[in-house]
């Protein structure tokens, strides 16, 4: 039978309703929710440079659940909003549903620490009459990049006489920055130039220099080195050995700015994750009517394979879920805490690589995430042959797009790179286990994982909006 022809108006109409192709975010929204983006971003910013490490950041995320009536003691029998904070490293933010906790909860979780480089235990000594602290960086990075670039340092110093003390040195007009040398074209040639690139800067050369200044004289031994722990002990009452009980950490030193002269887009450090999770704190502060449940939960440790206390492998959700029952004037028990998380629905609330238009190669165009397009839904993540992977199923996936969809969320899907290409991990899968409905989403960011991360302002937007959609889902 041959095919029924057909007029140029119905092939069109036809392409419409049969074809998908991506959404640019400015396309779909009206002037006023044009500038409900750009006004969003401004908060965001602000936030960006207030929480440049995982303690920051629960400080923050802390001070603004309180303002918004998430307090840490609840009575029994009153559902309240609730926040949990575990060794000030993660934090969870609870807002009891309508429908009983036994139904399962709405589950959001991002992480909030990021690639970096840390003091190492005894970082301070001298070489050709000029003071240094080394570092052991964290989490993925290309070294090349924490060169020849103004770095501050943040971070809590436990003293011998247990108190403690919150440096942030470098974020001020008036702070002095430290930085990383690199070494001069001229002589790069066979250093570095001969090398690959992940070989031409060695880990133990990304040491910090902090002063050149002696002090004594001559015949004063580490004198360069004495000048800065009497400098650090005038100033802050440290000795060395204070140095031994200190988690500090080195940051790019400066602020959130805006990026292009239309101002469209965010520059910053640290955009992986804390987009995802400035997003969810505010899509639950401003979560009117929750059917379910609703729990924000902000972790550590993603960077480095979500190991310790405060990353998601712990049992802190669990514990968290726990203390929700007992809210509620419920006894808590293991399989109960279990059956609630089986029944579950989460997002694990975590960036995307964005298609790089310079590097389009390591990416296959038909399923990268682009800049512009909305939250982007990741549906595996692992490498290879899905190694390592949470990957959602059809029915997660079908449902939370009839969800973005009847929200008027602008969204798309993406993958992390070609084949063989590209990979990485979320902690999705250290969720998954306990048998809930997850998937990875967030925006699609350019540049990840280096010192000045570029995010779409309309993708911010959308993920705050996705965000609260489902905190408000049936």
């Amino acid at each position: 039978m041959a095919p029924k022809k057909l007029t140029r108006k119905q092939i069109k109409d036809l392409s419409k309703k049969l074809s998908y192709a991506p959404r640019l975010v400015w396309d779909e929204i009206t002037a006023a929710e044009k500038k409900r983006v750009f006004s969003f971003a401004d908060g965001y910013k602000t936030f960006l440079d207030e929480a440049k490490t995982e303690r920051e950041a629960v400080s923050i995320i802390r001070d603004m659940a309180e303002k918004s009536g998430f307090l840490l003691d609840r009575g029994t029998g009153s559902p309240s909003p609730l926040m949990r904070i575990f060794h000030e490293k993660a934090v969870a933010l609870v807002k009891p549903g309508k429908e009983p906790l036994e139904e399962g909860v709405r589950i959001i979780v991002s992480h909030i620490d990021a690639p970096r480089l840390d003091l190492k235990q005894r970082p301070l000594y001298e070489d050709v009459d000029l003071a240094f602290l080394k570092t052991h960086y964290y989490g993925g990075i290309k070294k090349f990049q924490w060169l020849s670039r103004p770095l501050a340092i943040h971070g809590r110093i436990v003293k011998k006489d247990g108190s403690t003390l919150d440096l942030s040195i470098g974020e001020e007009e008036s702070d002095p920055v430290f930085t990383v040398l690199d070494l001069l074209p001229h002589l790069a040639r066979k250093v570095q130039y001969e090398k690959k690139l992940g070989e031409a800067i060695a880990g133990e050369k990304l040491n910090l220099i902090v002063g050149s200044l002696p002090l004594g004289d001559k015949e004063t031994k580490e004198r360069f080195k004495l000048a800065v722990l009497h400098l650090l002990n005038e100033s802050y009452g440290l000795t060395e050995e204070d140095l031994l009980s200190a988690e500090l950490e080195v940051v790019p030193a400066g602020t959130a700015r805006d990026v292009g002269w239309d101002r469209s887009l965010v520059g910053a450090y640290g955009q992986d994750d804390r987009i995802c999770a400035y997003t969810s704190l505010r899509a639950m502060f401003d979560t009117r009517d929750v059917s379910k449940t609703a729990v924000a939960l902000f972790v550590d440790k993603e960077e480095i394979g979500s190991d310790g206390a405060t990353g998601a492998k712990s049992r802190f959700l669990e514990s968290v879920i726990g203390d929700v029952l007992e809210m509620l004037g419920q006894r808590p028990s293991a399989i109960g805490v279990s059956r609630i998380l089986a029944r579950s629905r989460a997002l694990s609330a975590d960036v995307n690589g964005a298609l790089d238009p310079d590097y389009q190669e390591v990416h296959e165009k038909q399923n990268a995430a682009r800049m512009g397009y909305g939250v982007c839904m990741t549906k595996f993540t692992g490498s290879g042959g899905k190694y390592n992977a949470n990957d959602a199923d059809a029915e997660y996936v079908g449902w939370l797009r009839r969800l973005f969809n009847r929200k008027k969320v602008i969204w798309q899907t993406g993958e992390l790179g070609r084949i063989d290409e590209g990979g990485g991990g979320t902690v999705a899968k250290f969720l998954a286990p306990y048998g809930m409905d997850i998937v990875d989403c967030g925006p699609a960011i350019l540049s990840m994982h280096s010192p000045f991360e570029i995010a779409h302002k309309g993708d911010l937007y959308m993920t705050y909006k996705g965000f609260r959609a489902f905190f408000e889902s049936l």
